[in-house]
């Protein structure tokens, strides 16, 4: 995905612990409603949660969310320090978990993974300014 410089960013770091999964989303409320897109809040969060638990079971390591908006996205990617990219799996309607990176299919108008020289990864989801949902 190609991406325009953005108008403005926003970060946070959290550790692999259970409880930043939740710090996680409430940064990212917070950002949001700040910069007046509280339309975007619950999409939004419903991906970092699915996003940051990802990073917290597999990765197991610190792990950073950025926001970034350009005039017509935010862009949200979490980053963190392994190797392993994510797979999206398919899974039957009783399966326990695998669902995470469907549910971001889902919900984001585009979404994908970009790995770094050092072995670290960001997994990136981008919405519409507008509030349109993807089709």
């Amino acid at each position: 995905m190609s991406r325009r410089a953005p108008d403005w960013t926003r970060r946070a770091s959290f550790d692999a612990d259970p409880v930043s999964a939740s710090l996680a989303r409430s940064f990212v409320v917070d950002q949001l409603v700040h910069d007046e897109l509280a339309h975007l809040v619950d999409p939004v969060r419903l991906v970092t949660s699915e996003l940051a638990t990802n990073a917290i079971l597999h990765a197991r390591t610190r792990f950073t969310v950025t926001l970034e908006r350009t005039e017509d996205l935010v862009v949200l990617t979490v980053g963190d320090h392994s190797p392993r990219t994510p797979v999206r799996r398919a899974t039957g309607p009783t399966g326990y978990s695998g669902r995470g990176l469907d549910i971001v299919a889902r919900t984001s108008l585009d979404w994908g993974v970009d790995a770094s020289r050092d072995a670290s990864k960001q997994v990136w989801a981008s919405f519409s300014v507008d509030g349109h949902a993807p089709p």
